[in-house]
This record gives C-alpha cells, sequence and structure tokens, in this order.
C-alpha cells in the first residue's frame, strides 16, 4: 500500500487484484480507472452506479478514462473485477509543500531577459502556465489569469470541475507569482512577466486535497490545453509514491498515467516541486516521474552568486542547498532534476497582497515560468522531454566557468549520493 500524498501531497493508493479481499482497504472513496479503449466513462460509470451502487462523483475522459466514486470496500472489489476496469485505487488525501525583483527572479537571471510571455487582462498571448494547486487570487492586479476552475471539494458535479478556482489558501497564488506576475510598478515581477496563468483549483483552504480532485484538474487541462494555449503546468505538490516506468500501468498509478497522457498527448511540460523531506525523490510523486521537470531548492538571500548574502528568514547558508530539499539519486532521475530558488521567496498573495514563505513549492514556478519564457522566445521547442532536456543542457552550460551555481552544484562541491542539478538559467531567453 503506498502512502498518502504531501503539498509536497500526502495520499494513501491501493491496487486491487484478483486475490484482493475488502478488508485490506478501508471503505469510502475510490478512484476507478478503465482500460483505455474505453469511448465513455460516463456510459461505463453509469453502468457501475446501476450494478454496484457505487456514487459516482466525477468523470475523467481526457487524461484518462474513469472516474472517482464514493462506495464500500465490498462495492470497490466487485467494480475491480468488472469487464473493461484497469485498476481500482483508493482516493488519497494530499497537500501542498510549502513549509522589487525577488532574489529567486534575479539569481537565476530572469531579469536579463527582455522577452514578456504575455500581458493585458484577459490576454491569450504567449504560452499559458497552468498552475494546479489551491487556486490563484483571481482579482490581484499583478496576475494575468485569464481562466479558472474548481476541481476540489465535494462538488455536485460528475463529468467536469465547476466555476471558481479562487484561491482561499495562498499557497497557489505565490506560485503564480513567482511565474509570472507583471512587470509593473506593483510588488514582484515573476519569470515570465504577464504571461497567461489558468487558475486550476485541486486543494482546499488547508492545502490539502484527494487524488481524484488532482486527477480532475490534470483532466480539465488535457480538455482545455488547446483553448488556452496551456504549454506549462506547474505542480508544487507531492507525496510518497514512485515511478514504475510505465505511466502508472504497472503500478495502479492514476495520477501518473494522467500526466503521462497531457505530457504526451497534449504537449504540456509538466514542472513539479521535488520535496521538503531531505531525502531520495524517487519515493516522491509527482517529482519521481521521469515525464515532468523536477525542480529541487536553494538557499539565495541576495539574489547573486558567491556565497555572501546573509540569511533573512531563515538560517540556510547562501548559495547551499536548502535543508529540507529533496534530491536525485539514480541516473534516470538526475536526468530530469534542475535547481532553483526556494528559501525566502517575495511573491504574490492573497487578497492582493505579497509574502515571503519558502518551500520546493517555491522553487518549481521558477522553472515553470523559466520554461514559458523559453518558449515563449522561441529559443525551446519540440516535445516535453526536448524542452526539459534544453532548460537543463543551458542550465549546465551557464555553469561551465563554475561561477553561476551554487555550492552542492554538479561543477562545485557535490554530495555523494545527493544530486541537486544545475541552477536553472534564464537568461538566455
Amino acid at each position: 500500500m503506498r502512502k498518502a500524498l504531501a503539498l509536497g501531497l500526502m495520499v494513501g493508493v491501493l491496487a486491487f487484484g484478483s486475490a484482493w479481499e475488502a478488508s485490506a482497504a478501508p471503505p469510502g472513496r475510490y478512484i476507478v480507472v478503465l482500460e483505455s479503449s474505453v469511448s465513455s466513462a460516463e456510459d461505463v460509470a453509469a453502468n457501475h452506479a446501476a450494478r454496484f451502487g457505487a456514487s459516482v462523483k466525477r468523470v475523467y475522459e481526457t487524461a484518462l478514462k474513469g472516474y472517482a466514486a464514493r462506495m464500500t470496500a465490498e462495492q470497490a472489489a466487485r467494480v475491480s473485477r468488472s469487464p473493461r476496469v484497469a485498476w481500482v485505487e483508493v482516493d488519497g488525501l494530499l497537500h501542498a509543500t510549502a513549509q522589487t525583483i525577488p532574489t529567486g527572479v534575479n539569481r537565476i537571471e530572469g531579469d536579463l531577459s527582455t522577452q514578456k510571455a504575455g500581458d493585458g487582462i484577459g490576454s491569450v498571448t504567449g504560452p499559458a502556465v497552468a498552475v494546479i494547486d489551491t487556486g490563484i487570487d483571481l482579482d490581484h492586479p499583478d496576475l494575468n489569469v485569464i481562466a479558472s476552475v474548481n476541481c476540489s471539494g465535494g462538488s455536485p458535479f460528475r463529468t467536469s470541475c465547476g466555476s471558481g478556482g479562487d484561491d482561499d489558501n495562498g499557497h497557489g497564488t505565490h506560485v503564480a507569482g513567482t511565474a509570472a506576475a507583471r512587470d509593473n510598478s506593483l510588488g514582484v515581477v515573476g519569470m515570465a512577466p504577464g504571461g497567461p496563468l489558468v487558475a486550476v483549483k485541486v486543494l482546499n483552504k488547508r492545502g490539502s486535497g484527494y487524488t481524484s480532485w488532482i486527477v480532475a484538474g490534470i483532466d480539465w487541462v488535457a480538455t482545455n490545453a488547446p483553448t488556452y494555449n496551456i504549454k506549462v503546468a506547474n505542480m508544487s505538490l507531492g507525496g510518497s509514491g514512485s515511478d514504475d516506468n510505465n505511466c502508472g500501468n504497472s503500478n495502479n498509478d492514476a495520477m501518473h498515467k494522467a500526466i503521462c497522457n497531457l505530457v504526451n498527448n497534449r504537449g504540456v511540460t509538466m514542472v513539479a516541486a521535488a520535496g521538503n523531506s531531505a531525502t531520495d525523490v524517487a519515493g516522491f510523486v509527482p517529482a519521481a516521474y521521469n515525464e515532468v521537470l523536477t525542480v529541487t531548492a536553494v538557499a539565495d538571500f541576495d539574489g547573486k552568486p558567491g556565497g555572501l548574502g546573509a540569511p533573512t528568514c531563515r538560517s540556510d547558508v547562501d548559495d547551499t542547498a536548502a535543508d529540507f530539499s529533496n534530491w536525485a539519486v539514480t541516473t534516470s532521475d538526475q536526468a530530469h532534476t534542475i535547481a532553483a530558488p526556494g528559501v525566502c521567496i517575495n511573491s504574490t498573495w492573497l487578497s492582493g497582497g505579497y509574502n515571503t514563505i519558502s518551500g520546493t513549492s517555491m522553487a518549481s514556478p521558477h522553472m515553470a515560468g523559466t520554461v514559458a519564457l523559453c518558449l515563449s522566445s522561441g529559443t525551446c521547442s519540440g516535445t516535453p522531454s526536448q524542452i526539459i532536456s534544453k532548460v537543463r543542457s543551458d542550465a549546465a552550460a551557464a555553469d561551465s566557468s563554475n561561477t553561476y551555481g551554487f555550492k552542492e552544484d554538479p561543477n562545485s562541491q557535490p554530495i555523494s549520493g545527493r544530486y541537486y542539478g544545475y541552477l536553472g538559467y534564464a537568461g538566455g531567453y
């Protein structure tokens, strides 16, 4: 049984095989993943509701075929043995990872770029970034939110997410500002100034949410990516799990399957926080998935290389890996890992305000905005995997003389068994 996910996420996942016993899982919330050949998940869900008494809450049609439902463990076991069902998993709870020119934007040279990813209220110019999180403060004057949706909570909708998307926690708004706050006279500026933002609320005001809500958000993005020109998605959330190297089809992971389809079928580059547990990222999803750009956190207090900045809101040492950040170990995980500032980051907050917080959640949107900037400038093109390779190679090239990076990067004094990656670089875009 997989443990609950965290923002960094906490989520529980349990697969049902032919020998599965009803007593092995608690009754309540479940996600039913159907075979990809199913033409209408809505029809199958309705059939299961009638046959097995499943109380269907929402249906997924694009990122994967399936549905989320309330039912007893016995009902779930019967559903798992039904034709056209790939697997059934427990719907676990997830959480957020959160523990001028902002120093982080300055440190990775976002301020050197003359490129803007878009501007103007309601503008759909440039590649949009979907913030899959607690929502975004829709009225914040420093943010260009072009669309929003609420996939969280116990809403009565079944086949789609509902209207809304306004942030009641703050985490998602903070992420959005780092990615794309406007270049104006207000507050802060983001990596891709004024870039179009899409608020996909999948977590509640406590910063937590069920896997079914997360999958619903990913499914909504997959369906609506062409409409809003969504090219980048940020998930500053995560929790225990692993990559089966088969898009979740071997270890029955609906979130992984949905992300794979979003990346491979819609061409959306997924960026994810590495997690705040100071451990191997291989045990933390979605960061462990090979299909995402995984972002570790670096402490930077002055926006400059050299390690001379004095600590501000935390006692970390300037230009070192954040003491809470996860890292990569295996070669396969290193191949999709990069670093960005994640300590004492100032960004947008609720009620049109600003706030300073820390976490790999804060590092991730630095790279989501960097990818949007790279795409907007025409420097990046191709598949998401090619885009991930491009921004990672640009980061490595920026530190070729060992004057740009941080203490534990691959060129300086790496710690054996801990790969944090090169520090992201946006100056060339």
